[in-house]
């Protein structure tokens, strides 16, 4: 941890805010010029998010998942707005695997993006078979393993609501994958003790963990008085899951201090994405936002940055899990709020 210095006698100069903190980050030996990164399903690979800012200043494009095969996903209304956030039931619409690396693989590679492509499958030996795929092909830094899909073949169960389910496929993936890169379990927090998850795949061999997923949700048409979704429950989203997600963080950062961990979850601000690293996330993932302001990835960076450097760190890394920290150890002193600063134009 490093503290802010004020020169000129201990004041700052007003007239200009306080220099940004360094937002480099190292997760699980990826370097990353940012923590904040794209959470999977909610920007495609990327493309279309390039034409509101460059997708290169950001830590990495998180893709949305793909399976072995092209899938059309689940009938229409699949989408429907709550209070606090959204219900999804897009059924991983994809083009398949192929098609991903010849075609979005490519372009993030040819535009110099840093790249963690997140896979889902329908069983066991689907998982294993694209991470094959992958290793063949190269070209990205890490494999986020989608675990929070229906396993066919055990009557719709989740992968993730199962200890033993859940490590079988990391193990699988592990096999298939080459071993320099890293693996992210993504869990689901609609299980009864996600550290009892967390562990099972940090012993299957999963380099971090991505928390979390969606929860499952409804939504009830009163005029209509069925379901609003075509298939019934969805995927909720947004900052009502917020405080959730941190907990799940929290809870597994306490458990397991040394494992890398993706924080997502309703992430609409850099203030938000502070609050996921002081719970122990080394990378924050920003997703739902995105479908009200595409430029959400590169604002919340830009945000994260002053918020750290307003509470006295001169970098993000410093804040990592710093809510866990001793009760007798001392905070930084802060810089003047940003609201204290006056922006004058020379």
């Amino acid at each position: 941890m490093s503290r802010a210095l004020i020169s000129d006698g201990g004041s700052a100069d007003r007239r200009h805010p306080p220099v940004d903190a360094d937002t480099s980050v190292d997760l699980a030996g990826i370097p990353l010029p940012s923590p904040i990164v794209t959470a999977s399903g909610c920007a495609a690979a990327g493309r279309e998010l390039d034409g509101f800012f460059d997708i290169t200043s950001i830590g990495a494009i998180v893709t949305k998942s793909i399976m072995l095969k092209p899938r059309s996903g689940r009938a229409t209304p699949r989408m429907s707005e709550t209070p606090s956030g959204m219900l999804n039931s897009i059924g991983l619409q994809g083009p398949g695997i192929d098609s991903f690396l010849q075609n979005d693989l490519a372009w993030l590679n040819q535009r110099g993006a840093r790249t963690i492509v997140s896979i889902a499958g329908e069983s066991v030996d689907e998982y294993a078979k694209l991470a094959a795929k992958l290793r063949g092909a190269g070209g990205f830094e890490g494999i986020e393993v989608n675990i929070s899909c229906p396993n066919v073949a055990d009557r719709g169960q989740v992968f993730a609501c199962r200890a033993d389910s859940a490590s079988q496929v990391i193990q699988a993936v592990r096999r298939s994958s080459d071993p320099r890169v890293p693996i992210f379990a993504k869990l689901s927090p609609d299980v009864t003790d996600i550290v009892e998850i967390a562990e099972s795949v940090i012993r299957a061999g999963a380099t971090g963990l991505s928390l979390i997923n969606t929860l499952l949700g409804m939504v009830i048409d009163t005029t209509t008085m069925r379901p609003t979704l075509a298939g019934v429950t969805g995927g909720l989203s947004g900052p009502a899951i917020r405080p959730v997600a941190v907990r799940c963080v929290w809870q597994v950062r306490q458990a397991f201090p040394n494992i890398p961990i993706i924080g997502m979850g309703g992430v609409r601000s850099g203030r938000d994405a502070l609050e996921f690293m002081l719970a122990g996330a080394t990378a924050v993932s920003v997703g739902t936002a995105i479908f009200n302001d595409p430029s959400a990835p590169a604002r919340v960076h830009a945000e994260l940055a002053r918020e750290v450097r307003a509470l006295g760190f001169d970098r993000v890394e410093d804040v990592i899990g710093y809510a866990h920290r001793r009760e007798e150890q001392p905070i930084p002193q802060p810089v003047d709020t940003l609201d204290d600063w006056d922006f004058i134009t020379e």
